[in-house]
């Protein structure tokens, strides 16, 4: 057998895999773009405060309610309002995971 012939037809394996790499990405990107669009909610203190997130981590919202504020205690509020974030950062992250998952592998995003 000849020493090119072995060569040309890695080479048109090669070829197949870059195209499916692409293809992998184009779907990675159309699905971060989905990403953005996609919210999340998530509350503390029984619904006093809610906050907000898309599925690419961005806070789109917080929401306090107004009777929480008639008895205004700034730490209180502080670490409602904290745990409300870091509770939708991640179910934000939960649902990048879900979407991302299978076009990933597996493979930290």
């Amino acid at each position: 057998m000849a020493k090119g012939y072995n060569r040309s037809r890695r080479s048109a394996g090669m070829g197949g895999m870059m195209q499916q790499l692409q293809q992998l990405q184009a779907q990675l990107a159309e699905a971060q773009e989905r990403l953005k669009e996609e919210t999340v909610s998530a509350t503390a203190g029984g619904g006093a405060i809610r906050v907000t997130m898309t599925g690419d981590q961005r806070c789109t919202e917080v929401v306090i309610a107004p009777e929480l504020l008639e008895d205004a205690d700034a730490e209180m509020l502080q670490d409602l309002v904290l745990s409300a974030v870091n509770l939708a950062l991640d179910k934000s992250r939960e649902l990048a995971a879900e979407r991302l998952g299978p076009l990933t592998g597996g493979l930290p995003i």
